[in-house]
């Protein structure tokens, strides 16, 4: 009877490992990646399952048909827009053993949908292998290993594969049943977007992504890298060798906070420190809904944000935005973007000529109190995850910028006052590595709120640029 059982154990054994599914194939170069082509079908994506190693390097060659589509892999944090009659090539090497659902989606139309399975390498599945023996089925034999579990029936000789989650969950214990099923990747440097939230300082219909807490950093120096007008020479040399490029100068460090409430609804709370005459310590809070990915039918990405500005900590002076972002890839490696805005009560109470009410020729000078921007931008890819940037901002109605006097050269008496003002303009260069975007810009003005970044506060011409910088970071 003994060696009857072991005979059968042995047998059990041998089958499950001559049936397991397909693991990596043995290459001639180990260090070449395992290649495996997922395409989207109507109804469904081929293949459904995909059981690959934990630590296997694994070429995915992503093939959308005849659509535009987005290939993702939520758990993972991997998305790829994979346009209609091309293939698009995802390389990973996961770490970690779990389930994780992939899917292609088109716009409006419904996702088809498979299953990654990463298990433990052959050897460390032999040494877990764990097989049990249905009691009330004699001669049925259940072997695990790692994520697989298969039953074998020895009097009719057949192997089935389970892979219904409610049969696996009745073989879990208790505190297995507590336990999550799915394990969640670090982010790969490899898994990248097109572009980030803001290209130098315009906002992007970039989707937040859903219970994703996202942190933003902006820093702007105050003083220009290139001389003022009419400068003599040496005074120039002297400015840099002060200032060093305007490194040396008062900055304006800016911090943000995004969470993404659902897959399309995000919030946002913004503190910009800036404090001059009509804007002090302002907060942002804001709302924003993404409508349109670029896929599908859908040629534009598009998104709304709505916020509020208030001054001193947010206790006085508010300001309303209400703003639309678009995006349209060009070719394959330029982005381009226009983000309309309009800003309701931008200088409300004139507030920003408040210190001049002693001045009896202040009145005739007409600054507006609404204002509307219209935000151009360019991301140009030269590398994978390397971009340059360009944008330019032009307003209607009122223009922040500086209040300056005019005399009259002969009698140096005063004749009135004018608004010296200039609308935003930048560039830069942006690195994406995973969950972290960092950007090296050059732009004429130190604002970054929804309602003060289309103008120059300096008041610095487009010939004059100040250093600063973004940094981005997915928290969660």
């Amino acid at each position: 009877m003994r060696m009857r059982l072991a005979a059968g154990i042995t047998l059990c054994t041998l089958m499950f490992l001559l049936s397991s599914p397909c693991e990596a194939k043995l290459v001639s170069d180990p260090l070449e990646p395992r290649e495996i082509r997922i395409t989207a079908q109507a109804s469904n994506a081929a293949p459904l399952l995909i059981t690959i190693n934990k630590g296997e390097r694994v070429r995915l060659l992503l093939d959308s048909g005849a659509k535009d589509m987005r290939f993702s892999i939520l758990d993972l944090h991997i998305e790829q827009q994979v346009s209609a009659g091309q293939t698009k090539t995802l390389e990973m090497t996961p770490e970690l053993e779990g389930r994780f659902p992939f899917s292609f989606s088109a716009l409006g139309e419904n996702s088809v949908a498979g299953e990654l399975i990463v298990s433990g390498n052959p050897a460390e599945r032999a040494s877990n292998m764990k097989v049990t023996f249905d009691r009330d089925a004699p001669g049925i034999v259940i072997v695990e290993a790692g994520a697989e579990r298969i039953r074998i029936n020895t009097a009719t000789k057949t192997i089935e594969r389970l892979t219904d989650a409610p049969l696996a969950a009745t073989q879990q214990t208790p505190k297995e049943q507590a336990q999550p099923q799915l394990t969640k990747q670090r982010e790969s440097s490899k898994a990248y977007e097109p572009y980030d939230y803001r290209v130098v300082n315009i906002p992007t219909p970039k989707r937040v992504r859903r219970h994703s807490l996202n942190m933003v950093f902006t820093h702007r120096f105050q003083e220009p890298i290139t001389a003022f007008e009419n400068e003599p020479r040496d005074e120039h040399i002297a400015r840099i060798s002060k200032d060093l490029f305007g490194l040396d100068s008062f900055a304006v460090s800016s911090f943000g906070l995004t969470f993404g409430i659902t897959d399309r609804l995000y919030a946002n709370v913004y503190r910009s420190p800036l404090c001059q005459q009509g804007l002090c310590k302002t907060i942002e809070l804001g709302l924003g809904y993404h409508l349109l990915d670029e896929a599908g039918k859908s040629p534009i990405a598009l998104s709304a944000y709505a916020s509020v500005e208030g001054d001193h900590n947010f206790t006085e002076r508010y300001t309303w935005n209400f703003q639309t972002m678009l995006a349209r890839s060009v070719t394959r490696y330029v982005n381009v973007f226009f983000s309309p805005a309009v800003h309701v009560n931008s200088n409300g109470g004139d507030r920003f000529k408040e210190f001049l009410r002693t001045q009896p020729l202040a009145a005739k000078l007409r600054l507006g109190r609404h204002s509307g921007s219209f935000g151009f931008g360019v991301n140009a890819q030269v590398r994978p995850t390397t971009s340059l940037l360009f944008e330019y901002t032009p307003r209607v109605g009122f223009q922040m910028g500086q209040i300056v006097a005019d005399f009259n050269d002969a009698t140096g008496q005063l004749l009135g006052f004018r608004n010296k003002s200039e609308a935003e303009i930048g560039f830069g260069i942006e690195k994406r590595i995973g969950r972290h975007v960092f950007s090296l810009t050059f732009a004429n003005t130190q604002t970054t709120t929804t309602a003060r970044y289309n103008s120059s506060n300096l008041a610095l011409p487009p010939s004059k640029f100040t250093i600063g910088f973004n940094l981005f970071r997915r928290l969660l």
